[in-house]
């Protein structure tokens, strides 16, 4: 009887570590394809050093924002540039003169550039780079409260406290990026958040995945095994349930149970989707649309309680659920780590 809890658990944990891969997967590939954390890190630096355009932020604010307005509309990044840092600065805003430092090391990614995170001490220098071209620290910091930069507020504090030491400057500089990074990763992850929990419904209901109906369906292969068994034994009356099964071969246990085993609780569940695919033995995959199978499972009630128990688990993340899948099998974390 254990081993059918276990059972259970197991393919549970499976399922829902498998589902929660694939919105990981598919959140980071519209991340790659849209280019979302060098929109999200440049969005930052336009606020912080340009200010906001007009009376908004560049920063996203709402869930609107961060699902329609970062990703497919106001591009913070800069224009892509091929030529190394200029002697003299041609450009007209203070996240260009940034751009400007940075460049050199760059790709060309949808005419922007692909610069999605920069290193404390990078910035560092590059602030040092634009104090030496504007002639030192205090005439940059007069040019930024004249242009109204919220980045003047900053500087002028890491250079008051650095008392006129350049390299105490550089450092505070340093130091004061570093924690806004922290900063601005926090907020990244609440956003992603926002999207995980999106994708993760939708992969729910693109796969119709019942998650009640699932775990009744892996107690109902542990029952078929036991019925095979028992046939194998000698058992006839094992036989007799397994034909009411698959009514396609009554004449033939040995077809049966093949017929039988050969669709496991997993395969049938993700066999829910609007379009599935089925491979017979020596033949071609067969695709099959069942999208009126699908609505109809969509708006069945009876349905709904196992749908939210997915959508839950799904938000739990992969490392949680391969964690407990470690747990439960006693797979170690680490290759070569052993008992202590």
């Amino acid at each position: 009887m254990n081993s059918v809890y276990i059972d259970l658990a197991v393919g549970l944990v499976i399922a829902f570590l498998l589902f929660s891969l694939l919105v990981s997967g598919v959140n980071e590939g519209l991340v790659r394809l849209l280019g979302i954390r060098g929109k999200f890190l440049w969005a930052y630096l336009r606020d912080t050093l340009d200010g906001p355009d007009g009376k908004r932020s560049w920063i996203p604010g709402t869930i609107a924002e961060v699902f329609a307005r970062l990703p497919f509309s106001r591009d913070a990044r800069p224009v892509f540039s091929p030529l190394p840092a200029p002697v003299e600065s041609t450009a007209t805003t203070w996240s260009g003169r940034l751009y400007e430092r940075l460049r050199e090391i760059d790709h060309r990614k949808d005419g922007r550039t692909s610069i999605a995170s920069i290193p404390p001490a990078r910035f560092g220098v590059a602030i040092m780079e634009i104090v030496t071209g504007e002639g030192g620290v205090t005439v940059l910091l007069e040019k930024l409260k004249a242009d109204g930069s919220p980045l003047y507020g900053p500087l002028k504090g890491v250079w008051d406290a650095a008392h006129g030491d350049l390299d105490a400057f550089r450092k505070g500089v340093e130091d004061w990026f570093d924690g806004e990074m922290r900063r601005l990763t926090m907020l990244y992850r609440r956003y992603v958040k926002w999207v995980i929990a999106v994708l993760g419904l939708v992969i729910t209901l693109l796969f119709s995945m019942d998650s009640l109906e699932y775990g009744r369906a892996i107690l109902t292969d542990n029952a078929i095994r036991a019925q095979v068994a028992t046939m194998a034994n000698g058992g006839t009356d094992a036989l007799a349930g397994l034909k009411e099964k698959c009514p396609e071969h009554p004449a033939d246990p040995y077809a049966c149970v093949t017929e039988v085993l050969s669709a496991p609780a997993f395969v049938k569940i993700v066999g829910n989707a609007p379009v599935s695919v089925k491979i017979p033995d020596g033949g071609s995959p067969q695709w099959s649309w069942n999208g009126g199978e699908w609505l109809s499972r969509l708006g069945t009630p009876g349905h709904w309680p196992g749908f939210l128990v997915t959508f839950v688990a799904v938000l739990f993340g992969g490392p949680f659920w391969w964690d407990i899948f470690r747990r439960l099998t006693g797979i170690r974390a680490r290759a070569g780590e052993t008992d202590k």
